[in-house]
């Protein structure tokens, strides 16, 4: 009994045979139109999801770029408070006949009456 006989058989030619053969040969064709549907759909959901996912992270990136400018022009604006309220004082003191005079006398070395004025020159400290 080592070997096994070729049974020949022959398929019987009725009409349930035929309808189940034709029931197989349709639920085959359902179930590859059911790969390709879901095989599409999968393909479709991917290229949405990257869509969506590259898309997050551009606007993301863009966000971080605003929000680091937005630091970078903050600090901006505060030196240019502080040095609006100098430029403010300066043009107070400028208003002021006594400062404008200590002013000239400091920079261009102008003198009043019965003054003389000394040019010393400042010595460098040696370590």
């Amino acid at each position: 009994m080592g070997a096994e006989r070729k049974r020949n058989v022959s398929k019987m030619q009725t009409t349930y045979v035929e309808q189940q053969e034709y029931a197989e040969i349709a639920s085959a064709r359902k179930r590859k139109l059911l790969l390709r549907r879901l095989s599409l759909f999968v393909v479709f959901a991917g290229f949405l999801s990257y869509l969506m996912i590259s898309s997050y992270l551009s606007q993301t990136t863009k966000l971080d770029e605003k929000i680091a400018q937005k630091k970078q022009l903050n600090t901006q604006l505060t030196k240019l408070k502080q040095q609006q309220v100098v430029l403010n004082e300066d043009i107070i003191k400028l208003n002021d006949d006594e400062y404008i005079a200590k002013l000239a006398r400091k920079e261009i070395f102008f003198s009043g009456e019965n003054e003389i004025i000394f040019n010393i020159p400042e010595t460098k400290k040696e370590k």
